[in-house]
This record gives C-alpha cells, structure tokens and sequence, in this order.
C-alpha cells in the first residue's frame, strides 16, 4: 500500500462529524487503512477490498499523527522514505480526540 495521500476526500470517515466513533476510528487506523476511493467493491461481498495499487487512507494517517501514534508500518514507510508526514494536510477537519467526534454526531 502506498502512502502518498496527503489530504482526506470529502468522504473520509476520519472527518470530524462523519458519524463514525472515535473507538471505532482507533481500531482502524491502528494498522493500514486503504482510502475506499483506491479500492475495489466487492460484487460478492459488498465490501472495499485493497488492491495493490490501493492507497493508504489521508485521514486515518492525519488522525494518527495528531494523536502521536503512528502505526508500525507508517513508521516503517517513513523509515524508507515511502512516507512523509510532512506533506500531510494537517489543517483537515480530522479529529484527534473522543470529544471531537462525539460532539459533532
């Protein structure tokens, strides 16, 4: 997977009032997380599958590192230098905290 996005789609579960929880947020980003627009819809399942040209999800990166917790393998791709956090939108409406989340619902 390749971590190139630097900015969440307009889609991102990880925008602050998406609706989803911060604890389910947590569980996601807590390893790669492929952006669904670089997915494939599963006709069988109806789900997002990765696919080798899949990216990795902008928003679950930015949620990580507001939060100081990069994953091992955003730690890893930094180390190789297939990941620059800088480069990251860090302005985009991505929460950090459980209150965030919870007040936008």
């Amino acid at each position: 997977m390749k971590y190139t996005m630097t900015e969440p789609c307009e889609e991102c579960p990880f925008l602050v009032g998406s609706g989803f929880s911060y604890q389910s947020l947590s569980d996601h980003a807590s390893g790669q997380f492929a952006c669904h627009k670089t997915c494939k819809l599963s006709e069988e399942t109806d789900v997002f599958e990765p696919t080798s040209k899949s990216l990795h999800c902008a928003g679950a990166l930015i949620f990580n590192e507001k939060r100081g917790q990069p994953h091992q393998l955003m730690r890893i791709a930094k180390r190789l230098k297939l990941y620059d956090r800088t480069k990251l939108n860090m302005q985009a409406q991505v929460g950090s905290t459980p209150e965030e989340y919870r007040r936008e619902n």
